[in-house]
């Protein structure tokens, strides 16, 4: 089991470049306005930059910038997914799982990150994993994969679905309690949080589906 105690880091002990400055302060006001309600040069007045034109300048643009922000927590986050990971037993489904979803679980308790509410607005427009890295594309698919055969009793075409839905559930209920945390409102406890959300995702992936749902599946093969 790993352990619920989450470190807390004060960004202001790293000197942060113009770029990682941008990148947070756009994951930022997109979380908190959408991507379609903040002009570039909001984000580069609020990052404090003098040059008028700093995103296109460092990132050609609002879609480069948005996915440097896709980009900038990832690599961590798939980091220690894996290593995680290793350490879960293939015939454990709540340690597969939880080693996979932790990481993400884990930034809602983060008051300087917004990237829970960020992806909460991006994944609205687009799916983003067709613009990760290869390499996190390979680790996610490797993930359905290892959940699906922990699956044996939900129908093959039902096991992606299962997954999907549970891995969306995750990010919102991790941006709703970031959201919560940010307004002082009283929140359960972190280890209670975390063990009763893993609750939540392993009864989606696990209950057997219904007449009505094996019917519906039996008309679209």
């Amino acid at each position: 089991m790993v352990p619920y105690d989450v470190p807390r880091t004060d960004p202001n002990t790293l000197a942060m470049s113009a770029k990682q400055q941008l990148v947070l302060t756009a994951e930022r006001l997109y979380a908190q306005n959408g991507l379609e309600g903040v002009p570039l040069r909001q984000i580069g007045t609020a990052a404090g930059m003098a040059n008028k034109s700093a995103v296109q300048y460092h990132f050609g643009g609002r879609d480069g910038l948005i996915r440097a922000i896709l980009a900038y927590r990832v690599e961590d986050l798939t980091r220690r997914r894996v290593l995680l990971g290793a350490r879960a037993s293939d015939s454990d489904l709540r340690s597969v799982v939880e080693a996979h979803q932790l990481p993400l679980i884990e930034l809602a308790e983060d008051e300087n990150c917004f990237y829970l509410e960020f992806l909460e607005q991006l994944v609205r427009v687009v799916h983003p994993l067709g613009d990760l890295p290869q390499s996190h594309q390979d680790a996610e698919r490797a993930y359905y994969d290892r959940v699906g055969l922990l699956l044996p009793d939900i129908p093959h075409p039902l096991r992606a679905i299962r997954i999907h839905q549970a891995s969306a559930f995750c990010l919102h209920a991790s941006a709703g309690r970031h959201r919560q945390l940010m307004l002082g409102s009283p929140v359960a406890p972190y280890a209670v949080h975390v063990s009763q959300l893993l609750d939540t995702l392993l009864a989606t992936l696990e209950s057997l589906p219904s007449p009505e749902t094996l019917s519906a599946l039996s008309q679209h093969p």
